[in-house]
């Protein structure tokens, strides 16, 4: 069998064919090759910080604030330990309790497992920046009323978790309300308050049971 196709005055082999089609692979494979090397280039030549003090700039409660700390300082640690801001609280420090909440633009996050370096260019609220001119936002309103707080430590979580979620959904239902605080713990179990008053910051009718227990019924 001939090793060539023609027609016409136009002949090509199929060896050539081959040798053609493998030395167009090879270009292209060492083309994607090279792009790669150009962008592991590019991301080698980016600033390193650290280990040492750098400068950072945050946008906490709409006001700039100017910080020298270290890369590896959490966003908590550097506005507890840095500035005046010591409304969110650090306890668990493994992203578990909830007491350390934020909100990131409208997202709430454990600040005690987000550097501050990475939480530069984004506007942060911390417990401090929700109430103005001394007047208690709705949330933190009903959570007075409602008497949401036991010892209060995790409280400023609590508050931040329910203000986002209303930010998202004015109206939740109970469900959504629970789902949202879920991420927050109360060790003195201060939870059905905290219900009562995320219902009624959102508007919402909250329907409580109280079952009175007789000493008789004990005996």
């Amino acid at each position: 069998m001939s090793d060539s196709t023609s027609k016409g005055s136009f002949s090509i082999s199929r060896r050539f064919f081959l040798k053609s089609f493998g030395t167009s692979a090879a270009v292209a494979a060492t083309a994607q090759v090279e792009a790669v090397a150009q962008e592991l280039e590019k991301a080698n030549a980016e600033k390193l910080y650290g280990p040492g003090i750098v400068p950072l700039t945050l946008q906490v409660n709409g006001k700039s604030l100017k910080l020298q700390v270290e890369p590896r300082v959490t966003l908590l640690e550097a506005l507890r330990n840095h500035s005046n801001l010591t409304g969110a609280k650090e306890v668990c420090d493994r992203g578990t309790c909830g007491a350390c909440t934020m909100l990131l633009g409208d997202k709430p996050i454990y600040s005690c497992s987000k550097l501050a370096i990475e939480a530069q260019g984004h506007a942060i609220t911390t417990i401090e920046g929700l109430a103005q001119n001394g007047k208690l936002t709705t949330v933190q309103q009903a959570f007075v009323e409602q008497d949401a707080l036991m010892c209060g430590f995790c409280t400023p979580g609590f508050v931040m978790s329910v203000t986002a979620l209303l930010k998202k959904n004015p109206h939740p239902s109970a469900a959504e309300v629970r789902h949202a605080c879920s991420g927050n713990l109360c060790r003195c179990g201060t939870y059905p308050r905290v219900m009562q008053a995320a219902l009624k910051a959102a508007g919402v009718a909250a329907t409580a049971k109280t079952e009175v227990i007789s000493y008789a019924k004990l005996a």
